[in-house]
């Protein structure tokens, strides 16, 4: 099949890779209808992860079941489906708490950017549309495979609640679309902090009340002007730096939280800051499967629309073009068609 490989930073190619296959009796294989590129990938694109030469990247795709392990029972060929980019069993302890991320059968999306997906745990990761959906909702399910779920983890967990200010750190796919998840969660003050006026133009769609492009401390002061020196209620961190992390904490009001899913990079806690004001920290890598469900019915009831963080439709072939756009911030997400 065809598949993105990455060679060393910055080299991204389309190569020809063996096909996936069965390998476990649980397992399905999904063709691929539409996969992206995510901010997460820029991170061994720009040098700051380790590569192994050669390996094919992308963890977020949406496809076709097109052959399912024996013990598979609830999917069969032609099913339409989404995948968690984290599979699961979803029947482990930790998945019965909800933790799906972290199931005791953990196993990851390895190809979302090709044209053929192996899926462990079909059974408990999958999850299917009833028939093929209208082609206008695949760029909003695709982000269910990732960041919509990731924006609605970082949500839930800084407690967003009806009636308060969350800020949202990061104006990426997926701080975008944590706009869109404190807005259902019913907070009344959504403030993006986004240097970008697409990004900015896009928030406010979403539901976003009030943009703050600044940063560090001009930022820090712009937040506490516009809540009356308290801080937020809640604080979505959805970068991953040491830069963002300290701004998560220094506009978090005392007994608030900070719901982290940025891939954290460099990152050193202030955790003395976080005794002295009673600052909470939670989140991490989204249960995606878990949330998977609700965020389904909202898509598919027309009640959200996170697709609209794809800017740029790219066939697979201009995968290569598809990361410089994002790189260089040209796209805030690109979608890839086989």
């Amino acid at each position: 099949m065809r598949a993105t490989t990455i060679h060393a930073p910055g080299d991204i190619r389309l190569s020809e890779v063996p096909d996936p296959t069965i390998e476990e009796p649980t397992d399905a294989i999904v063709r691929v209808v539409a996969g992206c590129i995510c901010g997460s990938d820029l991170w061994p694109y720009r040098g700051a992860n380790p590569i192994t030469a050669g390996s094919t990247i992308g963890h977020e795709a949406v496809g076709v079941v097109q052959e399912t392990g024996a013990d598979v029972r609830d999917f069969r060929k032609g099913d339409f489906v989404v995948i968690p980019f984290v599979h699961c069993d979803n029947t482990c302890p930790h998945c019965r708490a909800g933790m799906t991320s972290v199931c005791d059968h953990q196993g990851w999306t390895e190809s979302g950017q090709a044209e053929l997906v192996r899926v462990n745990q079909a059974d408990g990761s999958l999850v299917k549309t009833d028939g093929m959906p209208d082609d206008a909702l695949i760029p909003s399910l695709l982000t269910l495979a990732d960041v919509m779920a990731t924006g609605w983890h970082a949500a839930v967990s800084s407690r967003v609640s009806p009636g308060g200010t969350a800020v949202v750190i990061g104006d990426g796919a997926v701080g975008l679309c944590g706009v869109i998840a404190a807005k259902e969660l019913g907070a009344e003050r959504i403030v993006a902090m986004s240097r970008h006026e697409p990004r900015q133009q896009l928030a406010r769609e979403f539901g976003a009340t009030d943009v703050v492009a600044e940063r560090d401390d001009a930022g820090v002061e712009a937040i506490l002007e516009l809540t009356g020196g308290v801080g937020a209620d809640s604080v979505l961190e959805c970068v991953g730096t040491d830069q963002s992390m300290k701004t998560a904490f220094r506009i978090a009001r005392p007994g608030s939280s900070v719901g982290f899913v940025g891939a954290p990079h460099g990152v050193e806690l202030p955790v003395r800051q976080m005794f002295v004001r009673n600052v909470g920290l939670a989140g991490g890598m989204a249960p995606v499967r878990t949330y998977l469900p609700d965020l389904l019915g909202r898509v598919l009831d027309r009640r959200i629309d996170p697709g609209k963080v794809f800017d740029l439709t790219l066939p697979l072939d201009e995968v290569a073009e598809g990361y410089k756009a994002m790189d260089e911030r040209r796209a805030i997400k690109v979608l890839l068609r086989p």
